[in-house]
């Protein structure tokens, strides 16, 4: 069993499952029904040992609370983390109004993940059947997700409190230490399938090599080229101070009043040069074409 394995295990999933795609029964509109909401995924391997989790610990990176792969899963060796792209249909029209997330990417954000749980769950069980453990953080019982607050100092040498979303295991944090991509101003993460799509990981005590991060610092893909923040209606996001988080979620929130169990937004990951792919500027020479 190698790395490829995996990879190919999760493109004949996301093809072949049914589950990846809208059904009758939860389509908003008669005409979502197939609709496709995920592309098989970039994978990236991580060892559970790499420093660069340790570095998710400090203040200004997640916290304090963030917990090691080894924290989860005694004996983990490996983090997996897979990064879904949403497909073209869906891309293509949450750009096409953008004052309000479309049908097809409300369902991409919901049953799209619901699906990308599924996905998780078909590696997590060929691992086992191959006498590995495995976990899943986003699924344990232990995983939290809440509002924290940081001080931080002002460009007039006073300081503010920041608020900000925050988990005991993220998974942008984690794609960027296994070598699938870097932050934008929007606080997405930037990979060579573009940022529109969903992440998730799984941790194995099956052994496989770290995959190399082709960056160096934790932006480096990012032009800081504004068009995210020009999309974004809630006005979350700036050149100055990057993305907001409390004017963001209270936009998402009110797209949960009219659409629940529903809810969405990203605008700032459609309609950008961020959208498919790596910036052309910003492209490793590995990466380019």
């Amino acid at each position: 069993m190698d790395k490829q394995d995996i990879r190919d295990l999760l493109k004949d999933f996301v093809n072949n499952d049914a589950g990846n795609r809208v059904s009758g029964e939860l389509a908003l509109r008669p005409d979502l029904e197939g609709l496709k909401l995920l592309e098989p995924p970039l994978v990236g391997f991580g060892e559970s040992g790499d420093p660069a989790f340790k570095t998710l610990k400090e203040p200004e990176v997640v916290g304090s609370h963030f917990m090691l792969p080894q924290e989860w899963l005694e004996g983990a060796k490996t983090v997996i983390s897979l990064f879904f792209p949403f497909t073209a249909e869906v891309k293509a029209s949450n750009g096409a109004d953008m004052n309000w997330p479309s049908d097809e990417w409300l369902h991409a954000r919901i049953e799209g993940q619901d699906f990308l749980f599924q996905a998780c769950r078909h590696v997590q069980g060929f691992l086992e059947a191959r006498g590995f453990s495995c976990l899943i953080p986003s699924l344990d019982r232990r995983f939290t997700s809440n509002i924290s607050g940081a001080r931080e100092k002002s460009p007039a040498g006073g300081k503010n409190r920041r608020l900000y979303y925050t988990s005991n295991w993220s998974e942008r944090h984690v794609a960027y230490v296994c070598g699938l991509g870097t932050f934008g101003l929007s606080r997405g993460l930037i990979t060579a399938r573009g940022m529109a799509g969903r992440f998730g990981s799984i941790l194995t005590s099956a052994p496989f090599e770290g995959d190399p991060r082709p960056y160096s610092r934790y932006d480096e893909y990012c032009t800081r080229c504004g068009a995210c923040a020009r999309n974004c209606p809630a006005a979350a996001i700036s050149l100055t101070e990057g993305k907001r988080h409390p004017p963001c979620a209270a936009f998402v929130d009110s797209t949960m009043e009219k659409h629940q169990p529903r809810y969405g937004c990203g605008k700032c990951q459609v309609r950008v040069p961020c959208e498919n792919g790596i910036p052309p500027a910003r492209r490793p020479i590995a990466l380019r074409s």
